[in-house]
């Protein structure tokens, strides 16, 4: 099976490396817009056209569903995304786990860009979701770019401010940006008392498995391989994305061969 990911830069890591952890014989094309991010302070026909690009790279590759793995790209372009390709190919988008931290008891924090805490988008599923429950919206800037730069520094600073921005009966934090997956165990610590964090990446792992009728095989064969695509040209693994365990994760994936070459032809 082929899986596509499609994200600005290394948010789409955690969803990725939760499908390699899952299905570890599943080919993976993570196609991203290093020129693009982040995506979320661009316009809302900026940000469709870009991930409509990765979306069409990748889907040279012949994938058999494409995953936004990016909470901007689904709220922005996932109907377009869908309108293109859907019924032929699936397409699974990104939804931050206010229901799943609401079901563990609030009060709850909304970790997010300064973008997506100030976008309706948010506000409707808090809502929703989140209904007679304590809930906080806590915009991180900085934090996904630090974490694209993998900044150790800049993490700190901006983890620092949003943890001084969370009220402190909070129990639950939602990280409602695929970048902040991948510095959890930063988050935790910087808390200093327990919390629960509610990430996306698991449930989008399981949804983007179901859509193609597969389940989790965590004992098949470590046959898949990695495609990345930047802008839209074959690439490697940033050196940034091998600062966390997601990022050498898949870069244990061995790189297609010329069966995967061919499978680039339009």
């Amino acid at each position: 099976m082929r899986i596509a990911l499609i994200d600005s830069g290394l948010g789409l890591l955690a969803t990725a490396a939760a499908l390699r952890a899952a299905r570890p014989d599943a080919d993976l094309i993570l196609s991203t817009d290093p020129g693009g991010m982040p995506w979320g302070p661009r316009t809302p026909e900026d940000v469709t056209e870009r991930v409509l690009a990765g979306v069409r790279a990748a889907a040279l590759h012949r994938p058999d569903v494409v995953t936004l793995a990016c909470n901007t790209a689904s709220v922005t372009a996932l109907t377009r995304v869908r309108e293109e390709y859907e019924p032929g190919v699936p397409v699974v988008g990104t939804v931050p786990a206010i229901k799943s931290a609401v079901a563990a008891g609030g009060p709850i924090a909304v970790w997010a860009t300064p973008a997506t805490t100030a976008s309706a988008y948010q506000r409707d599923l808090i809502g929703r979701f989140a209904a007679g429950v304590d809930t906080t919206a806590v915009a991180c800037p900085g934090l996904a770019d630090a974490v694209e730069a993998a900044s150790g520094d800049g993490i700190g600073r901006a983890v620092a401010l949003a943890v001084a921005a969370t009220p402190p009966e909070v129990s639950g934090i939602v990280l409602g940006c695929t970048h902040y997956d991948l510095v959890a165990e930063h988050i935790l610590a910087a808390f200093g008392r327990p919390v629960r964090l509610h990430t996306s990446a698991p449930a989008v792992a399981r949804q983007t498995l179901a859509r193609i009728g597969a389940g989790p095989e965590p004992e098949a064969p470590a046959t898949g391989t990695l495609t990345v695509l930047a802008g839209g040209r074959p690439a490697e693994l940033p050196p940034q994305a091998l600062a966390y365990a997601e990022g050498r994760l898949l870069a244990s994936c061995r790189a297609p061969g010329p069966a995967g070459a061919a499978l680039s032809s339009p």
